[in-house]
């Protein structure tokens, strides 16, 4: 009796985490990404970090300080140049994306060229236009140019920072068959859509944040209630309640270079809160 075929997969594990924000996040990050990247055994991480500086922007200093939490690679959207000092250091720092749609004039670049595993990987940020202040280029457009120059063949992973889930669904549609994964962020709300299509690109239009989970996209719950109520403009405060680490492991098939599975990642951390906070 002859035995059934057993198929073996060479994978390649990419965690993208979700919006870090503020001090809960960071904190977060140092007391349970270790755990993590072993738990899912992570080959390369990813984490938008636009809101690591108090919520707003990245900082220098703190962008820095990503690469020693086990962060591989750091991505922002329309908060990322907030900090002045960070503006002048993203003309040098090969660490950080910004969306690839941005005016050429911007400093630095959307697109990394990684080897993970001996398989040679573009990651590609975009930024979306729903609810979006910025002038920049239509991002199906740019997508669409820039695929269509691509040399070789590498794995193509594609985080979009895009507001609403149509437009990002719509962006999965376009690029189906075509990239290995479309990662949606910028809600800071984990979305429940995650999924593998038939031609092998994973899908999630939120992988939600890395901060805490009882609160307002990760700020104080009663200055953002006060905002609402009082229609008075109001700096928003960090929150502390409930930490959590959120996004999601895309599992990637080497031979076929298409995901074959994606997993949420929801992992409650313990980090105490300052005294100061």
């Amino acid at each position: 009796m002859k035995g059934k075929a057993i198929t073996l997969f060479l994978m390649t594990n990419i965690l993208f985490l979700g919006e870090l924000v503020g001090r809960c996040g960071i904190a977060s990050l140092k007391t349970g990404l270790a755990g993590i990247k072993t738990k899912y055994s992570v080959d390369y991480t990813v984490i938008n970090g636009e809101g690591m500086t108090n919520g707003y922007g990245i900082g220098k200093q703190h962008s820095m300080q990503l690469g020693k939490l086990g962060i591989d690679l750091t991505t922002g959207g329309e908060k990322m140049f907030y900090k002045p000092d960070f503006v002048e250091f993203m003309q040098k720092c090969s660490f950080v994306l910004r969306p690839l749609n941005y005016p050429p004039q911007c400093p630095g670049k959307g697109v990394k060229n990684v080897n993970i595993n001996n398989n040679s990987f573009l990651i590609i940020n975009l930024q979306g236009h729903s609810g979006m202040k910025q002038s920049i280029q239509n991002a199906f457009v740019a997508i669409d140019a820039f695929l269509k120059k691509v040399e070789g063949d590498p794995i193509i992973l594609v985080q979009y920072h895009a507001a609403t889930t149509a437009e990002k669904a719509t962006m999965l549609h376009f690029l189906d068959g075509r990239v290995a994964a479309v990662i949606g962020t910028h809600t800071k709300v984990m979305s429940a859509d995650e999924r593998v299509t038939e031609s092998g690109t994973a899908f999630i239009s939120d992988n939600g944040r890395v901060g805490s989970f009882m609160s307002v996209g990760g700020f104080d719950t009663e200055t953002e209630i006060g905002k609402y109520r009082t229609q008075i403009p109001q700096r928003s405060r960090e929150a502390w309640d409930d930490p959590r680490i959120q996004g999601v492991v895309v599992s990637i098939d080497e031979k076929t270079k298409k995901a074959i599975k994606i997993e949420i990642v929801d992992e409650k951390v313990d980090v105490k809160k300052p005294q100061e906070a």
